[in-house]
């Protein structure tokens, strides 16, 4: 898998995933926005790209899979984000793949020094993604509905040098 900027072409990907209801669920998008109203969205972000975040395209073989975002205005610091798409590939690995290599990309791209993430408590999978990782837990944010239910967001962060003690071990 690799990160490079999201393109025209990855238009129709992005918006198919808008009738995957599970994974508008899941991602916090939409349920049922109709698809005209999908591709407005990501055209406008694709042909007006934002610096922040900084979106990439996480692309396996030839597909794109998912998206990695690194988003905030400290010269230093970035949250990061990643949705991988449709829900049918979750649970293969790529969630955990396309995490990492934003966190790669932030270190020796974006030369930050420290990198944080956050993700409600009901969602498991997230939650072992970033320990994996070796993000480590700094606290609890506000609550959050999550698939009907109350939940509440967990905080990690991890740091450059720690990161390269990881990578180089």
């Amino acid at each position: 898998m690799f990160l490079r900027p999201v393109e025209m072409s990855d238009l129709r990907t992005y918006v198919s995933w808008g009738r995957d209801r599970v994974f508008c669920e899941h991602a916090g998008w939409t349920v049922d926005l109709p698809e005209p109203a999908h591709e407005a969205h990501w055209r406008a972000l694709i042909e007006r790209p934002n610096p922040n975040p900084v979106r990439l395209a996480a692309v396996s073989g030839e597909e794109v899979v998912g998206y990695v975002d690194l988003a905030g205005e400290e010269p230093d610091r970035r949250e990061l984000g990643y949705t991988i798409g449709p829900s049918a590939r979750w649970g293969h690995g790529l969630g955990r793949t396309a995490a990492g290599l934003g966190l790669e990309y932030g270190f020796q791209e974006l030369g930050l020094r420290e990198i944080w993430a956050e993700a409600v408590d009901a969602n498991q999978a997230s939650i072992r993604i970033l320990t994996a990782l070796g993000m480590t837990e700094t606290g609890r944010g506000h609550e959050e509905q999550f698939l009907g239910a109350t939940t509440f967001y967990r905080q990690f962060k991890i740091t450059m040098a720690n990161w390269e003690r990881q990578t180089t071990s």
